[in-house]
């Protein structure tokens, strides 16, 4: 049965991750944010209690 046979199945494996290790995964990681996030003020905002009207 052909379908069995490992030899084409493996090679197109080895090589499809040797690309996507080699090539892809660079790429990707030097990739750079245009605006990278500035830290927010660690001062937390002074919050009021809300009367309801209808209570």
């Amino acid at each position: 049965m052909p379908q069995l046979n490992p030899a084409p199945w493996f090679a197109i494996l080895v090589f499809s991750w040797l690309v996507i290790l080699l090539v892809v995964v660079p790429k990707t990681t030097s990739h750079m944010f245009p605006n990278d996030p500035s830290p927010q003020s660690t001062q937390t905002p002074k919050t009021e209690p809300w009367s309801w009207p209808w209570a």
